[in-house]
């Protein structure tokens, strides 16, 4: 007799086998944007750039679905301190070597300037095949993202974990907002990449799952039936990397500082320790839905001068308030994670908001100069040299 997808159990799906790893480790990948420093632009130079890394960074340096973009990645680190530490060796190598092309590198949610004509697709089998399943969606503008893996012992941690997550998500959006601008203009949105990378399809915030066998079955019927080829095809705002042992926390916009992405990564990293050590999402927040949506909208559009609704008190409450309640809830794991400085400094993004200072920047100075801005800050030490 034929056993239907949604009748097996996890433990029988090869690809969801859960691979423990160290409990709340730390890791980063960070989408990086080419440039032209003639026109500042960008140049769809990847495939030479990449062939043209030292081997020590080309094991830290990947493809990324557009040839103007290059992702780097950090090793696993018990604090978010050392991830960004090994963040800013491999911005430095990378800048440097891309210099040596003719390239400089940036980081930002998206390139506020004009589209360059279409945006290439990086050849090699998983991209072209992201082309032919996404046809035109897949080149649309590149969009850069900061994603922050946190170590999960076991599968059903990680999808209690993922579903607290949920409810952090918007707060995390809005501290991270840096992409005002399209093709020059000023979108009135903090996170323009948000908007424009929810156009792919299997993006956005995942519903709540039962258990962990939920999760694999709601994947595997997808697999199964052919609609999407591998698990990583779910561009979800937070997923369960089971290969890795990880939680992989995916909403945020990639920051120009590396100050502000260990503000950002010591947050996600306080924030799973402190849900799955006390739980502090309350079951209204995790199951409304709607809320979690309008309030993901409501990060992308204001940052964190937004003001989020709290289902519990039935009213929006000023950004600022929210994360001051988050930051005292979690700073006691904070402590035992080695990280409160780098979680205290996130209240310094609600004080200069990145969307903010680069938009002020277009406005004075134009496009390019911010562009130019963006690559000074990538590398500070490097781009001096």
């Amino acid at each position: 007799m034929a056993i239907r997808a949604m009748d097996l159990k996890a433990s029988a799906i090869p690809w969801a086998t859960w691979r423990p790893s160290t409990p709340y480790s730390i890791g980063l990948e960070e989408e990086v944007m080419l440039l032209d420093p003639q026109t500042w632009s960008l140049a769809p130079r990847a495939d030479r750039l990449l062939a043209s890394l030292s081997d020590d960074l080309a094991e830290h340096c990947w493809a990324e679905t557009h040839a103007a973009a290059v992702e780097l990645t950090t090793g696993p680190h018990a604090t978010a301190g050392g991830a960004v530490a090994e963040l800013d060796r491999l911005r430095a190598r990378l800048a440097d070597q891309a210099r040596g092309l003719g390239l400089a590198v940036a980081v930002a949610g998206m390139h506020p300037g004009d589209a360059c004509g279409d945006g290439e697709v990086t050849p090699g089998g998983r991209y072209e095949l992201i082309h032919q399943t996404m046809r035109g969606l897949a080149r649309r503008e590149p969009t850069f993202a900061l994603h922050v893996h946190v170590g999960v012992p076991d599968a059903e941690s990680a999808i209690r974990l993922l579903n607290r997550l949920r409810v952090h998500a918007p707060v995390l959006l809005a501290l991270s907002a840096s992409s005002p601008l399209w093709r020059g203009r000023d979108t009135g949105l903090a996170s323009n990449r948000t908007i424009m990378f929810q156009a792919f399809p299997r993006t956005g915030l995942p519903r709540h799952f039962d258990s962990y066998g939920d999760w694999v079955r709601t994947v595997d019927l997808l697999l199964r039936s052919g609609a999407i080829p591998e698990p990583t095809f779910l561009w979800w705002d937070v997923r369960p990397q089971p290969r890795l042992g990880t939680v992989e926390v995916r909403v945020m916009d990639a920051q120009p500082r590396s100050e502000a992405t260990a503000a950002l990564a010591a947050l996600v990293q306080a924030l799973a320790r402190l849900e799955l050590e006390e739980g502090f999402a309350v079951p209204k927040a995790m199951h409304a839905q709607e809320v979690l949506a309008e309030n993901r909208f409501l990060a992308a559009r204001d940052g964190p001068t937004a003001e989020l609704i709290d289902p519990v008190r039935a009213r929006r409450v000023p950004f600022p308030d929210l994360l001051a309640d988050l930051v005292s809830a979690a700073m006691p794991h904070a402590l035992a994670l080695g990280a409160v400085d780098e979680l205290t400094s996130a209240f310094s993004l609600v004080a200069s908001p990145e969307a903010s200072r680069q938009a002020r920047l277009a406005e004075r100075c134009g496009v390019p100069q911010l562009v130019a801005d963006l690559a000074a800050r990538f590398a500070p030490a490097a781009n001096r040299r």
